[in-house]
């Protein structure tokens, strides 16, 4: 793999409906640990709990010999997805259990001048962090939605006072992106 490549990746929450997902643009030689950063700054995320590589060559995480977690730190993207269409699994938040899909849709050439990660594009905001995992979000996005719903106000005042499920910012998360380590 030339050291210039850069991957194009699909990052998608699993089990969500409408589909939340981006579409970054990464150093193919990314370690997992900084790619695991990406992840949560381009979804949303807080990094408030515990996440996981799942990949062909074994999982990934913070090194955890009792678990067989292998160190994230070490290991970078090309070396567990390293062809087009290759897919791995990434859980963050072993409680509320938010599986994500990571696909490699193109290797392109560096382009001199151009910071990476980049989101492309992208759709709907994350859920708030502790919902509940995907069945506690719908749970959620039934309520707030609904001003007659017996738990509307008290849902609305946790998400801070309001939350639009639809919003995505393209050029906020590129500007916390070029803040990433």
């Amino acid at each position: 793999m030339p050291a210039d490549s850069v991957f194009q990746i699909k990052v998608s929450l699993a089990h969500v409906r409408p589909p939340i997902w981006r579409r970054l643009l990464v150093n193919a030689d990314i370690p997992l640990g900084q790619l695991h950063q990406v992840i949560q700054t381009a979804m949303g995320w807080e990094d408030y709990h515990m996440h996981l590589f799942e990949t062909p060559a074994g999982d990934y995480g913070r090194p955890d010999g009792e678990l067989g977690h292998k160190d994230e730190r070490k290991v970078p993207l090309y070396a567990v997805a390293p062809a087009v269409g290759d897919k791995i699994g990434y859980t963050y938040d072993f409680g509320d259990d938010w599986v994500h899909h990571i696909q490699i849709e193109k290797i392109l050439p560096r382009v001199p001048g151009t910071a990476y990660p980049r989101c492309v594009t992208g759709r709907r905001a994350c859920p708030p962090e502790d919902c509940g995992g995907p069945w506690g979000y719908s749970e959620f996005l039934a309520a707030i939605t609904d001003p007659n719903h017996q738990q509307h106000q008290e849902l609305t005042e946790w998400a801070g006072g309001s939350f639009d499920p639809d919003h995505f910012d393209l050029h906020e998360t590129n500007q916390l992106l070029a803040k990433t380590p």
